[in-house]
């Protein structure tokens, strides 16, 4: 979820420099500029917003994955805490009848207790690593799902830019540009075609 949404922060601070750029590199003059294919007259550049809140809380898929990702983690932590605990068990059981064993013994014991906790910390490195992994492919399938809707939705609306809100980033915007709505309603409507 921090991948996603570093990477909505990202574009949106890409989108309000060249928001300042246009607005204040060239003089207000009217004028038909062509971008791409399209004529844009001066005045006509448009952008919409919709809150990343929303689409985490509302988007079906989205809280599928987050559902997903969650009880994998707690498998994980499941995992880890029963050899945690065995790891416990073998340390108290050595500290009881350390006294009674042999040199050889007791450092065959410890040698064990040793490889135990090497093998702890492979498998917690290595499930990190996994859920991390998981958790970045996961995100950017969700945030590809959400880009390919946008550019369906933007093809009648005529949007230069549709930013994502987060409030740390935002600091006024006009409801009137707001089109969570659209979005929510959109992305869950081709979500249960999929399925």
């Amino acid at each position: 979820m921090k991948n996603l949404n570093l990477g909505l922060n990202i574009v949106l601070v890409v989108a309000v420099a060249v928001l300042f750029y246009l607005q204040f590199s060239s003089p207000a003059v009217d004028r038909v500029s062509t971008v791409g294919t399209k004529a844009v007259p001066a005045g006509s550049f448009k952008i919409a917003y919709f809150e990343t809140d929303s689409i985490q809380n509302q988007f079906e898929y989205f809280k599928e994955v987050s559902s997903e990702l969650q009880a994998k983690d707690q498998a994980n932590a499941r995992i880890l805490g029963d050899m945690k605990n065995t790891f416990a068990a073998k340390y108290q059981e050595l500290q009881k009848v350390a006294a009674s064993l042999s040199q050889a013994e007791l450092a065959s014991k410890q040698q064990e207790l040793m490889q135990m906790e090497k093998t702890f910390q492979g498998k917690e490195k290595m499930m990190s690593d996994e859920m991390q992994d998981e958790q970045f492919r996961k995100m950017q399938d969700v945030k590809k799902k959400i880009e390919d809707y946008l550019k369906e939705y933007n093809k009648d609306k005529g949007y230069a830019f549709i930013l994502s809100s987060s409030p740390d980033l935002m600091y006024l915007k006009d409801t009137v540009y707001n089109i969570t709505p659209d979005v929510i309603r959109g992305l869950n409507a081709l979500y249960k075609k999929k399925k």
